[in-house]
């Protein structure tokens, strides 16, 4: 009988975890895909700006491929946001000219 209680509180706990963790991992993942959504517009845009800016610029096309690099990795929101940052370095730099 006592094995009743047991197992109604491991369900229990079961449900109780549930409730938080599963909101938690959608919202975290939700993140991640919106960060790199916005990396990969970053980096289409500056790679639009080096195509249409005059060859010779070596410092934005290294930050372009740290970038690419970053971005072929994947990794978290963090390397996400630092390979965003390359790309609108680089897409700055090449407009600038």
């Amino acid at each position: 009988m006592w094995w009743i209680w047991v197992s109604g509180m491991v369900v229990l706990f079961g449900a109780g975890y549930a409730m938080i963790a599963v909101p938690r991992l959608r919202a975290r993942a939700m993140a991640r895909r919106v960060a790199w959504s916005a990396t990969h517009t970053a980096i289409a845009a500056a790679q639009v700006s080096r195509d249409a800016a005059r060859p010779g610029d070596d410092e934005a096309a290294e930050l372009l491929r740290r970038a690419e690099s970053i971005a072929a990795a994947r990794g978290g929101p963090d390397a996400a946001g630092e390979a965003a940052e390359l790309a609108r370095s680089a897409d700055r730099m090449w407009r600038s000219r």
